[in-house]
């Protein structure tokens, strides 16, 4: 298989990470940056090149930035769940689909997805608590103490 043809179609093939932050800077600005992505480097004085010293040293930071670089920016269709695992950088492009116009972003809907996501936080945080839990010494399979579960050892001390 031939790397240079997959990571071809990547929009973020050729691409630094500084030429990334500065064009989704100069189209939506610090704050609406961190108001969709909430990562500090782009609320605390930020600049483009204290949010690209940053993002160099954050894997997790960066690859938001890269995924809102592709998703919002580049207008691309989300990606399959294969390649959703890997990181943007790495992820193919299939060839019918190609980079639109980038997307119409404001604090208001950014406002809306933050109450949105902590809505979903509260309800796992919820359930999380209510997640029923075997008892100490009864096997998932028949709900039955299980015979000399006194001494997890004694089958090998024979």
């Amino acid at each position: 298989m031939n790397v240079d043809i997959n990571f071809a179609s990547n929009p973020l093939h050729g691409i630094s990470l500084k030429q990334v932050v500065t064009e989704i800077v100069s189209h939506y600005g610090f704050e609406i940056l961190y108001a969709y992505l909430n990562i500090n480097c782009f609320n605390k004085n930020p600049s483009i090149d204290s949010s690209v010293k940053f993002l160099k040293k954050t894997d997790w930071a960066r690859e938001k930035v890269e995924g809102f670089y592709l998703y919002k920016f580049k207008s691309l269709p989300r990606a399959s769940d294969d390649q959703f695992e890997l990181p943007p950088r790495d992820r193919i492009i299939p060839p019918g689909q190609i980079p639109g116009k980038p997307a119409e972003l404001s604090l208001e809907d950014a406002e809306r997805l933050s109450e949105k996501r902590a809505r979903k936080a509260a309800e796992h945080d919820e359930n999380k608590g209510r997640r029923p839990r075997p008892e100490k010494g009864v096997t998932n399979r028949s709900r039955t103490p299980v015979q000399g579960d006194t001494d997890p050892w004694a089958k090998w001390r024979k």
